[in-house]
């Protein structure tokens, strides 16, 4: 059971249909869409930077990185920021907390 606050509570399950009738179906979520996430702060990455750390900064709340990862999808992989030397200089967004 997901609670009110989880970033995933509006994503959909997997359900039957005509062709899975009768079937054991994955009883996981579907894939969360991620819907555009508005820039109100350019940020340029420095060396040893980290998403939680940001989100600490920003947020109060190093809980919150994935508002960062979201609003920047050409991040695949969220320690690439800290591991990745060719990501300091580069400029990603950091979004309002709350849509």
């Amino acid at each position: 059971m997901l609670n009110d606050r989880s970033r995933y509570k509006e994503t959909k399950g997997f359900v039957e249909n005509e062709r899975t009738a009768g079937k054991t179906l994955f009883k996981g979520l579907r894939s969360r869409e991620i819907g555009l996430a508005t820039g109100v702060i350019e940020y340029e990455v420095k060396q040893g930077d980290r998403l939680d750390h940001l989100a600490r900064n920003y947020y109060n709340n190093d809980r919150l990185w994935w508002r960062i990862l979201d609003a920047n999808p050409h991040i695949i992989y969220g320690a690439d920021m800290m591991l990745d030397s060719r990501m300091v200089g580069e400029v990603i967004l950091i979004p309002r907390e709350v849509e």
